[in-house]
């Protein structure tokens, strides 16, 4: 059952995803009623966090049990002795899965209060602590030590250092300060640590701040999907064309077992010195980071570079991951978008752009994988439709392992080429409790299969390139 209000979007935006979701092709196969519930049960969803927290362990480094069960002890401390289970994705074996209890309903609301910002707020809401610089807002006579009722600003109209705040507000939970009020808005720029440390969230998920980091990597279920789907082999030569933060990168490497060159790409440099960093935490040598604008990575004269940096020559690469930039619409939890319509479909050109250069660096026979963490069909289903038409060396390819849905209508694709595609679409179940005891009687089936479906919003497309363009 919902606990928060559905995602608050500004009227045109809301309108113009109901046009793509309620579009003639899906109304006409599913009712107008029909289409509208699934609109709204999706909107109901992205301000919950999905199901299960999923992490992914470094193989390279690991066994998937040995991390399993240190992560088992981890949780008895985090969770206080609370049994939680663990679970292995059945067909993604270096997936581990842990469900998210809550909503916990009965959390007794404290007078001392602290209002953080949404994304701190959305942070929490999956199982972290409060850092300081997330917190805008604190009771007037807070010190170290009180517990203290935390809310999140959805709306982002809190001002930094009010001693209350009346405005749209929602509760995660309750936590005990480690600072005075005094001391988290002294202005100190170095104050970066945890401000308050969540003790009753109002969803329990496990907290993986500095927790067996070179192990795990904590990451969406189908950001670990896409990987396999691209299905890198060892001895190959790969290009990750928009890579930060580098969890896709790093499980390119590990799939496979660090034998090759991992090409990966991004224009912001403090998120490809992320990329370096993650590599290096997880043990991986064959990852090259370089700080490149993706668009303009294709070498348009053919003098061969000897040190293999951008830009790439034409067919230089096996296997190619745009992961794109996008609306980022599917990310859970997310209650308040404050996205105007121009920004929300600025994408589309931008992600035609890098799909060009992506075409023309893939060798014959390589394959491409695009995907994105939103739910536009301008964004999705129009660009598979708008690349088969605009590149006719590309086929669309079945995708392996298939656990998000078909494809939406809309796009004008067929019924076929919308089975090769997976869209991860959370309004499929309802929006649930989950307690310990439900947990308890749970068959382990159904538990996956809740993880596949009430996970974040997300789309793969899968192609191969038959002849030289």
């Amino acid at each position: 059952m919902s606990i928060f209000p559905k995602i608050s979007l500004r009227l045109e935006v809301e309108r113009y995803l109901k046009e793509g979701f309620m579009n003639k092709e899906v109304v006409s196969a599913l009712g107008k009623q029909e289409a509208e519930r699934r609109f709204e049960t999706l909107l109901n969803h992205l301000s919950h966090p999905p199901s299960f927290t999923t992490v992914r362990v470094n193989t390279h480094l690991a066994s998937v049990q040995h991390v399993k069960n240190l992560l088992l002890d981890e949780l008895q401390k985090q969770f206080n002795g609370l049994s939680v289970p663990i679970l292995q994705h059945p067909d993604l074996q270096d997936v581990l899965l842990i469900p998210i209890i809550g909503p916990r309903r009965n959390i007794k609301k404290q007078q001392c209060e602290a209002v953080v910002g949404a994304q701190c707020g959305n942070a929490v809401l999956r199982g972290a602590h409060v850092y300081i610089p997330g917190i805008v807002s604190a009771s007037k006579f807070m010190k170290a030590g009180d517990v203290i009722s935390v809310y999140s600003d959805i709306k982002g109209k809190c001002k930094k250092g009010a001693k209350e705040f009346d405005g749209t507000k929602v509760f995660l939970g309750n936590g005990i300060s480690e600072l005075s009020r005094k001391e988290i808005f002294s202005g100190l720029p170095e104050l970066k640590g945890i401000g308050i440390r969540m003790t009753e969230p109002i969803y329990l998920s496990p907290s993986f701040d500095n927790v067996l980091p070179n192990y795990l990597f904590l990451q969406n279920l189908p950001s670990a999907v896409v990987t396999h789907v691209l299905d890198p082999q060892p001895g190959e030569k790969i290009l990750d064309l928009c890579a930060a933060p580098g969890g896709k990168t790093t499980h390119i490497a590990a799939l496979m077992h660090d034998q090759g060159e991992v090409i990966a790409l991004d224009k912001i440099s403090n998120k490809v010195e992320k990329i370096k960093q993650n590599a290096l935490l997880l043990g991986l040598n064959s990852i090259k980071a370089f700080c490149f604008d993706g668009t303009k990575a294709l070498k348009l004269d053919m003098v061969k570079d000897a040190e293999g940096k951008p830009p790439f020559l034409r067919e230089s690469f096996d296997r190619i991951l745009l992961d794109a930039p996008c609306s980022g619409m599917g990310q859970r939890p997310n209650m308040a978008c404050s996205w105007t319509l121009k920004e929300v479909t600025s994408y589309q050109p931008l992600q035609r752009k890098l799909f060009t250069v992506a075409v023309e660096l893939l060798k014959p026979g390589g394959v491409l994988v695009y995907s994105t963490c939103t739910i536009t069909l301008a964004e999705n289903e129009e660009q598979v439709a708008w690349a088969l038409a605009t590149f006719p060396c590309l086929q669309l390819q079945p995708q392996e392992p298939q656990i998000g849905g078909e494809g939406m209508m809309g796009a004008g694709l067929s019924s076929e080429q919308l089975k090769q595609l997976q869209r991860f679409d959370p309004s499929v179940v309802p929006v649930r409790d989950t307690d310990i005891a439900s947990l308890g009687d749970a068959r382990i089936e159904d538990m996956i299969w809740l993880a596949n479906k009430d996970c974040i919003g997300f789309f793969i497309a899968k192609f191969i390139k038959r002849k030289s363009t």
